[in-house]
């Protein structure tokens, strides 16, 4: 709990006149220099990211409640489909609500398993295929935190925002003056908004259910548009390449950032579209080995793509 609570605690009125009595203690000369630290220094981060952290987990756990194991609901027909159409046995497990941690204290309740039985009966098994529809916390701090430049004063849009997870990112790990999240599903829409209604999230947030096809206007004045495995499972070929072609004539503002999982290459490869991505979009290198976070993993970070609208 390191950075929650000080070795002898205070509530917080305590703790604002200890500050200022630190403050109205400097001497004349420094107190400039002081006030200037406390506006650019990092040596705050370890108290508002372990904050940032358990807030974010928190909210997992509250939607983990409200969501069956797999996280997915019975309104998501194609999706479920898609699921059971896979050459390879896959279960759906939601990122940003089951970490590594979880997982292994369900596989350990057996509650869930890592595989499936090659033979009925026998002891020849394999991993099981994981999609996530979701960014793991660690995903989405490495996102706002290390991928996204300062986004004070800048519009996020999300495109099919689910749970809210890139919302919530947002929220805590950027200084984004307006985040949105549009979504189809409106169950999925309702749990996206107690969240916000029980953590008071309002001011920065909104959630929008709609087609991101009604929402050109959105699209145009976004700074930043996030979209994480958005359409494949949930729309059939064509309503893909449709959306595709708007987002594309859309999201036009130069220099504004577009965030894809999986690459833009892949998600429009089997696709009868006709996009020229040379002229659309400029791919932006990542650093990874400048993300430090112990739980991150290296695999799922590299499946996340940046790129920069010409």
């Amino acid at each position: 709990m390191r950075g929650v609570f000080s070795r002898q605690s205070m509530d917080f009125p305590s703790a604002r006149q200890a500050v200022l009595n630190v403050l109205r203690g400097a001497r004349a000369g420094d107190l400039p220099r002081l006030l200037q630290w406390m506006r650019t220094t990092n040596d705050f981060d370890e108290f508002t990211s372990s904050n940032d952290d358990i807030i974010l987990r928190s909210i997992a756990e509250d939607l983990r409640d409200c969501l069956p194991k797999e996280a997915m609901l019975s309104s998501e027909h194609l999706a479920l489909q898609k699921l059971q159409q896979q050459t390879k046995p896959t279960v759906h497990i939601d990122a940003f609500l089951y970490d590594d941690d979880c997982i292994d204290s369900l596989c350990e309740e057996g509650k869930m398993s890592r595989y499936y039985c090659l033979t009925c009966g026998s002891h020849r098994t394999a991993p099981l295929e994981f999609i996530s529809h979701s960014f793991s916390i660690s995903e989405l701090k490495f996102l706002f935190r290390h991928v996204l430049p300062d986004l004070t004063g800048k519009v996020v849009v999300d495109i099919g925002s689910r749970l809210g997870a890139v919302l919530f990112g947002g929220y805590f790990y950027s200084s984004a003056s307006q985040i949105y999240g549009v979504e189809m599903n409106a169950d999925f829409c309702r749990l996206q908004e107690v969240i916000i209604a029980k953590y008071q999230l309002h001011g920065r947030i909104k959630v929008l259910h709609a087609d991101i096809c009604t929402q050109a206007s959105l699209l145009q004045n976004a700074d930043i548009v996030v979209m994480n495995n958005v359409f494949e499972y949930f729309l059939d070929s064509s309503e893909q390449a449709r959306s595709w072609k708007f987002i594309m004539q859309n999201v036009r503002k130069k220099g504004s950032l577009l965030v894809t999982l999986p690459s833009l290459e892949k998600s429009l490869s089997e696709l009868q579209v006709d996009i020229q991505l040379s002229q659309w979009v400029e791919a932006l290198p990542l650093d990874y080995d400048m993300f430090f976070e112990e739980v991150a993993d290296r695999e799922a970070l590299e499946q996340i793509h940046l790129y920069r609208i010409l």
